[in-house]
């Protein structure tokens, strides 16, 4: 068996996690409907402790189906990269790296910085989760869907749709191999022009008398060293948004997001729950007053059109204020 039979047969494994809940963590149902309307805008915070349970549960789910028992072992890098490695005599190491998708978010806010050159045997995959609580805002975290990717297609298609000098450029780490493991560097880091017009226009004269292939973006020290020169003649900001997952214009997470937000749950499509939970009137829905089993309150118009109705029917009745009360 090797690197790719391994990342194969895992990959086949993992996407049995889909309508899988991890019952060690549960919120409770919202008592009020202001309680419901808070948990709603909030709930997104729990991403990174999510994350982290679905790191600990995808290597531990990995371990138990014996698809590997006679060879090695899953284990969870923490901190390392990849977050999942086996612990094999099989090399190069086959790994996953595992992100966490809340999709009642604005967007994917998990980012991708390694090098390309950490993917050269495509030997790490990228694992995205999409999860929800089993009852849209409260119960327990449930995983929605699941998408898999070669890892050294993530960061081609993010350096390709960054990378647009001099305008925007993306520089590589310092070589840091010398350093101690734990203070090597991976991380690409975008930078975005700041400099005036007249700047800009030599910044472009000089990116052409590179050639041709001159924007093409490349990882060896050669190339790196002209993007390192230009940002020293001119100025530059770090970009902080750089490496969004969501910003990738990776075709195969933009067919899975695409696909998660059409998706069916509670009877509303998710991306109708995000309106919903959005508040804004312009993009207000009418789902279903059954969806989550709550009783019928009456509930203040403005309230109600933009987002509570899916929630009306949990609490108990309570009268209408009026402008004087």
């Amino acid at each position: 068996m090797n690197t790719q039979d391994v990342i194969r047969i895992a990959s086949k494994d993992l996407l049995n996690l889909q309508g899988q809940q991890f019952g060690v963590i549960s919120l409770n149902r919202p008592t009020s409907i202001n309680a419901a309307l808070n948990l709603s805008r909030i709930i997104s915070k729990l991403s990174p402790f999510v994350g982290n349970l679905i790191e600990f549960n995808t290597v531990e789910y990995l371990n138990t189906q014996g698809s590997f028992e006679s060879i090695g072992t899953w284990k969870r890098q923490d901190p390392g990269f990849p977050d999942a490695i086996f612990d094999s005599s099989i090399l190069p190491a086959p790994g996953f790296e595992i992100k966490a998708w809340f999709p009642l978010a604005t967007e994917i806010t998990a980012r991708f910085k390694d090098s390309q050159d950490r993917f050269d045997q495509d030997q790490v995959y990228v694992v995205l989760l999409a999860w929800l609580p089993e009852n849209v805002i409260f119960g327990a975290p449930q995983v929605i869907d699941i998408c898999i990717v070669s890892g050294y297609s993530v960061a081609l298609a993010r350096d390709t749709h960054y990378h647009d000098p001099p305008d925007y450029i993306v520089l590589e780490p310092e070589d840091t191999s010398a350093r101690p493991r734990n203070l090597q560097q991976s991380n690409t880091n975008g930078y975005k022009w700041q400099g005036t017009p007249a700047e800009f226009f030599h910044a472009q004269q000089l990116v052409k008398s590179w050639g041709a292939d001159g924007k093409t973006y490349k990882t060896s020290r050669e190339y790196q060293d002209k993007w390192r020169d230009l940002q020293g003649r001119y100025k530059y900001r770090l970009e902080t948004n750089y490496a969004k997952i969501d910003r990738l214009a990776h075709p195969g997470i933009e067919q899975f997001k695409t696909k998660v937000l059409q998706s069916t749950f509670k009877g509303m499509r998710i991306g109708e729950w995000a309106r919903a939970l959005g508040g804004k009137k312009e993009t207000r829905v009418q789902p279903s007053r059954e969806i989550l089993g709550f009783k019928k309150a009456a509930i203040p118009e403005q309230l109600l059109e933009a987002v509570v109705a899916p929630f009306e029917k949990s609490f108990r009745r309570s009268p209408r204020r009026t402008p004087s009360d």
